[in-house]
């Protein structure tokens, strides 16, 4: 069996069900406490710049929720470094941000952004937090990633899951070939590989089986699958799933 691979949970749609109608119902900090009792061994949430699910006030409640790690998604703005020094979560991840679109559509091109990550980079790790990069499986990203110190990249799994979802095999198993290179260029270049983003109980095993990978962060699945089985429910068995996959791989 390989390294234990850690489950991040990712709490943003509690609180967009919570903004649907205004008030403070659900509780995006109750569901933190309940997915540490579950077995998740993070926290994600996005403090998006349009406040569409995570609000400014959820910060800190969310904090004394859970002993966890919290990972802040965040663009790359000044109005979020502002409030990330403030808040040091233990990992800053830098995602692309658009105001339209429904979630995160890819990852973050880092490559192009060279000059202005590089000064935010340094300034999140001199206040105390790890920096992560949520990028496509693109060598060329992981490069620009190790350029500028980042801590950590997260590979987007999106495409992966949707090949999955449409039968198209050989096509999904290319996308999680690029996975697990990337992984591996990422751990030669003293980078934490992570993954995430769209995976299910039918799409986990594989990935969690990529031996380079240190953590999985999963939320928009298990928030839905909690309408029928419970926050803890759902968290479990993805956390079964991928202790499962470490055993057989």
């Amino acid at each position: 069996m390989t390294q234990r691979i850690r489950l991040g949970v990712n709490i943003d749609h509690v609180a967009t069900i919570r903004n649907a109608r205004g008030g403070e119902h659900p509780d995006p900090a109750r569901a933190a406490r309940i997915a540490t009792a579950a077995g998740a061994d993070g926290v994600t949430l996005h403090l998006r710049e349009d406040r569409r699910h995570i609000r400014d006030g959820d910060l800190e409640s969310i904090r004394a929720a859970t002993t966890l790690p919290i990972n802040m998604e965040m663009a790359a703005t000044e109005e979020m470094l502002t409030i990330a020094l403030k808040f040091k979560p233990e990992t800053a991840m830098f995602v692309p941000e658009k105001r339209a679109e429904l979630t995160t559509e890819g990852g973050l091109d880092a490559a192009r952004q060279h000059n202005h990550l590089a000064d935010y980079v340094r300034r999140l790790q001199d206040g105390g937090s790890r920096v992560s990069f949520f990028i496509n499986p693109d060598p060329v990203q992981v490069i620009a990633a190790s350029r500028m110190g980042a801590d950590i990249t997260e590979f987007h799994t999106g495409r992966y899951v949707e090949l999955c979802q449409a039968g198209e095999g050989e096509l999904a198993a290319a996308e999680l070939a690029r996975i697990t290179e990337c992984a591996t260029q990422a751990v030669d270049l003293g980078i934490e590989p992570q993954a995430g983003h769209g995976l299910t109980f039918d799409t986990v095993i594989p990935v969690a089986a990529i031996p380079e990978l240190t953590e999985l962060n999963i939320g928009h699945f298990l928030m839905g699958e909690a309408i029928f089985v419970g926050l803890e429910a759902a968290v479990a068995e993805m956390r079964r799933l991928m202790d499962e996959a470490r055993e057989l791989s």
